[in-house]
């Protein structure tokens, strides 16, 4: 497949889409993304894995670094990719290749931005986080990350929205002593004892906090349940599966102690954690980006509820922004949809911020 990243950005995201790319298959799109890049004489192109790089060396004071992730959740008979009512239709449109193509159309149209420009597009975003290609590179090659400010191209409906909530998963265990379904009397059904723990959640109010100026909601939910061997007998062990999104103010060791604290005398076993992002709004470079945004697309930054790798740059001790077309609401539908002209303005937005 030839990608045409200098024509018209909306055929682009749309050329993306049509190149199927769900987490573990990603090869393709990565071998078109490399050869596009490659083809460009103002960058130099690095890869790892199915992740590529590309990098402007303009001896610039300051360096940016542009993210996106090129793959999807499954297929659903959204691919190929249509245009009606003004959106682009299909798997990826959203979640995340309207965010892809504006950083490849401006990777490839912006041969002297005013800042230096780390251009990164990675695997196996959808999945587990070990496997993720951003945190690959950041163990494998950390200095191709190295910048001042990044962006990430995530759905933002054309809003900026700083740093990000936290998460967690554990597993609250209850025991039991298997019986005979006919006589439970004899027995202690562990999945009885589980009702405590799913009305504790639902009893549990949601908690706005403010971080930096944004106010991030948490939430603290039952997202699976597991119990019971054989249908004629007292389940002896049942585990709720608990996923708490919380404040950046936050640990994860506050998170968990948190989670103890709403289910307290209960197992409980962290299962995996993220930190969140504080949104670093006090950034003379986020400052700086939020001002070229709202020339173009109008509105407030707003805080980011669900966990995004700008957590990774974070990490790294960079300063870091969502923003990209599309609503996060839609994505992984499969009604996913992205409208045209916020590919178009975010495209707009981003590029004039870069050519200040």
């Amino acid at each position: 497949m030839a990608l045409e990243l200098s024509g018209d950005v909306v055929a682009l995201a749309a050329a993306l889409c049509d190149s199927p790319s769900p987490s573990g298959e990603e090869t393709a799109l990565a071998d078109a993304i490399e050869t596009a890049l490659s083809a460009l004489p103002h960058l130099t192109v690095l890869r790892d894995g199915d992740a590529v790089v590309a990098r402007t060396d303009l001896g610039r004071a300051r360096r940016a670094v542009i993210a996106g992730h090129i793959d999807t959740v499954p297929i659903a008979s959204n691919v190929p990719s249509w245009q009606a009512d003004g959106m682009l239709w299909g798997r990826g449109s959203v979640d995340m290749k309207g965010g892809v193509a504006m950083a490849l159309h401006l990777a490839a149209t912006l041969s002297a931005p005013r800042w230096d420009v780390t251009w990164v597009f990675y695997d196996h975003e959808e999945v587990a986080a070990e496997l993720n290609g951003l945190g690959r590179i950041a163990r494998n090659h950390p200095e191709w990350l190295a910048g001042d400010f990044a962006i990430l191209g995530e759905p933002t409906g054309a809003q900026v929205e700083g740093g990000c909530n936290g998460t967690l998963r554990v597993e609250v265990r209850t025991k039991g002593v298997t019986a005979h379904s006919a006589r439970p009397w004899m027995g202690v059904n562990a999945i009885h004892k589980a009702t405590e723990i799913l009305a504790a959640l639902d009893a549990h109010e949601a908690a706005d906090i403010e971080v930096d100026g944004l106010v991030y909601r948490e939430a603290l939910s039952a997202v699976k349940i597991e119990g019971g061997r054989v249908l004629n007998s007292v389940p002896d062990s049942c585990t709720v599966t608990v996923n708490y999104r919380f404040a950046p103010s936050k640990s994860v060791e506050a998170a968990l102690a948190y989670v103890h604290e709403v289910l307290p005398g209960h197992e409980i076993v962290l299962m995996d954690a993220a930190a969140g992002a504080r949104p670093g709004l006090d950034s003379p470079a986020v400052q700086e980006f939020l001002s070229a945004v709202h020339a173009h697309t109008g509105g407030e930054v707003g805080p980011k509820y669900g966990w995004t790798d700008v957590a990774r740059f974070s990490e790294l001790g960079i300063p870091a922004v969502n923003f990209g077309p599309g609503d996060a609401l839609l994505a992984h539908a499969d009604d996913e949809r992205c409208p045209t002209d916020q590919i178009r303005a975010c495209t707009a937005a981003l590029g004039a911020w870069l050519t200040l």
